[in-house]
This record gives C-alpha cells, structure tokens and sequence, in this order.
C-alpha cells in the first residue's frame, strides 16, 4: 500500500540529510504541518537542535495580508520555530528526493485563540471555557477555519491536504502538564463534558425544541454522580441523542464548507482527505463523521489505528470504491508504537479496507524505529 510518513518543516530545515533519510524509508509521500497547534517536539536527528518548542498554534508560512486582510479572526503568523516560509523550504527539499508532498492542517484547535478572545471557545455546563476549542457553532469561527482551510492546505508544492480537527474539539485534549485524569469518565461523561452551551449552540438547541438552560441544568444533574465515582446518571443517555443532532449539522456544514473552500484554490486532482473517527459523537483531532456523509464530501479519510484497525469497518462498509481509507498507525515505540510490527499491522489494516497507510511521526522517531521501518515489508 502507498504510505506517507507525518513530519514537521522542522524536521528538515536545516537537516541537508532529513529528504533522503525520508525518502530511504520506502515511503513515497510526506504529510507536511502547514498550520499547527503548540506542541513540544523532539528532534532526534537534527544537526542544530534536539528540541523544537512552539509556544502557540501558528502558521508555518508567512499568509497572504490581502487574503486576511478584511476578516475578524486571523491566524498567527510563524514563529520563531519555523521562521519565514518553512513549509515550503521544507517541501522543496522533500521534493527534490523524489517525495510527494501533501499539507497537514489542524483547524479547531487553538488556545491562543481561546485565551486572547475567549468568546470563541466551548463552554461547558458548568461554564467552564476550554480555550483549546474553537467552538465551530459560531459563524464567525466556522469562516476563520474555513478560511484557514483553503490557504494552509494548498501551499506551493502540496499535491494534496489532510485536514485534522476539521469538527468539534471537547474535553479531551493533551494540554501541558494535565491533570485531569483522577476520574475516569466514559463515553456518555466525556461528550456531555464536551457540551458547548455559547449563545451560538444554545441557537442551535433552541432549534431542536431544547432550551438551554434547562438542557444545562440536566446535564450537571446527569454528571452529578460521575463526581463521586460513579456513573453517569439515567438521563445521559437521552441528553446524548437529543443534542447530537444540532453538533452533527454543525460538524457536517463545517466540513463541507471547508473542503469546498480548499477545492476551490486548488488545481484539478487536489486530494483533500479527514482525519476522522466513524462515531459521530466524538471530539478531537479526529473528529467524528458520518462515515458515508464524508465520503461523499472529501476524497477519503485518515483514520486513528493506534489501537488497532477495527475503527476502518464503518468506512469500508460505504462501499466507496475511489475514495482513500488511510490507517493511521504510530510507529514512535517511546509513544506506544510497533514499528516491529508494521507489516502485520498493516495486512490487518488491508483486510478491514485500507488502501494507505500514514506513519505517525517520522520526524519524532528514533533510528531504531527508524531501521525498523526501512526493514519493513510494509513498506517495499
């Protein structure tokens, strides 16, 4: 199966040996950050650093003023991490080993934004505001991702885009220094958790024949047990199919608006694909679809394979011949990756409908994964 390797410009500006390193893996394609969140990233390789710290969720090329120029929310211009033009210095190199290069872009994901207008974030029931979590409800956050779409993903040299929490983020979220985890909530506790309740999505309640405060109310009741470890009570259950409807309308119009929006910057044969999970409840860099609605929107989907290949079935059930299923596998040891197992995990994935494979991370993996890889029959 065709197979693309995620990496950061990072990885290769200043690293004359990163391309080819790449490119001996056996992959022929790279999925390059355009527009990423903050992260902490190691750099095992590199000649001038060993790690990259990017303080705020930023661009990775200069944008284009004109373009931003008019709109309320803009995107924050590079950092000191990937100064000037580093997507498309990275993507020149990677191209001149022979790699085909697609743009990564993350959306609604972005706590600078959350902190410095908190307005546009998810509140949950209790008011508490999630600044990580644009919440894509309100139309003036849904034409910023939109917008942000169509210019990270087609930057010079991409051939194609992957689009990661291109829907709702929640609760969940790998913040720094997290201290969440004393209880452990279910499925049913993190989406109710993951609620916004913003005038925006109160609207949007409203609509359904929910009223907001009395939907607020019945949420804290339903969680009130879950806070002393035990259950969520009775009525969960009913909250969780009565509002998700709105957020899947909210999910769905973002997507379509934001795969319309890159289609048409882009040439003819642009891929553009989501990183998605076939449960349309859940929140995150892979956000929850409906697997034959996206399908019909984008030209396929990545999706998370970490612990193992079953979340493919919903997808390939769609029977949608031409369209891209990318299993998504970590192939980091340090971060609970097989590279050793890669070609079994990869026939598996095959036989559950893959027609690709994503590495997540080439750029953050050691060269003992590295060596695993290159021996991989995944991959020859």
């Amino acid at each position: 199966m065709k197979a693309s390797a995620f990496l950061y410009p990072w990885d290769v500006t200043g690293d004359p040996d990163a391309p080819s390193r790449i490119a001996d893996l056996g992959v022929r394609q790279v999925t390059l950050a355009s527009a990423y969140h903050s992260t902490r990233a190691l750099t095992p390789r590199h000649p001038r650093h060993r790690v990259v710290t990017a303080e705020y969720t930023a661009l990775l090329y200069p944008p284009d003023e004109l373009f931003w120029r008019r709109r309320e929310l803009r995107p924050y211009p590079p950092g000191p991490w990937a100064p000037g033009d580093a997507f498309g210095r990275a993507a020149d190199a990677l191209a001149a080993a022979g790699l085909d290069v697609h743009s990564w872009v993350v959306l609604a994901h972005n706590s600078r934004l959350g902190t410095e207008r908190p307005e546009t974030s998810v509140v949950n029931a209790y008011g508490d505001r999630y600044p990580w979590a644009p919440c894509i409800a309100q139309p003036h956050v849904r034409a910023y991702l939109v917008a942000l779409a169509a210019e990270a993903a087609v930057r010079p040299g991409a051939s194609g885009t992957e689009l990661e929490s291109c829907g709702w983020y929640g609760l969940a979220h790998p913040h720094a220094h997290d201290k969440i985890a004393g209880l452990a909530l279910d499925d049913t506790a993190q989406y109710l958790m993951s609620l916004c309740f913003c005038g925006s999505c109160a609207q949007g309640y409203a609509e359904t024949g929910l009223g907001a405060e009395e939907l607020r109310t019945r949420v804290r009741r339903a969680l009130e047990p879950v806070w002393r470890g035990g259950p969520v009570a009775h009525p969960g259950a009913d909250l969780f199919a009565a509002t998700l409807s709105f957020r899947r309308r909210a999910a769905r119009e973002l997507q379509e608006s934001a795969v319309s929006a890159v289609r048409g910057r882009a040439h003819a044969g642009f891929q553009v694909l989501l990183h998605a999970d076939p449960r349309p409840e859940r929140c995150g860099a892979n956000v929850g679809v409906d697997p034959k609605h996206v399908l019909g929107v984008a030209d396929g989907v990545v999706v998370p394979c970490a612990g193992g290949p079953e979340l493919l079935r919903p997808f390939a059930a769609c029977g949608a011949r031409a369209a891209v299923l990318a299993a998504n596998l970590t192939v980091v040891s340090g971060m609970g990756g097989r590279p050793e197992a890669l070609a079994d995990e990869a026939a598996r994935a095959a036989e559950l409908g893959a027609t690709e494979l994503r590495l997540y991370h080439a750029g953050l993996a050691s060269d003992a994964d590295l060596a695993q890889l290159r021996n991989s029959d995944a991959l020859t």
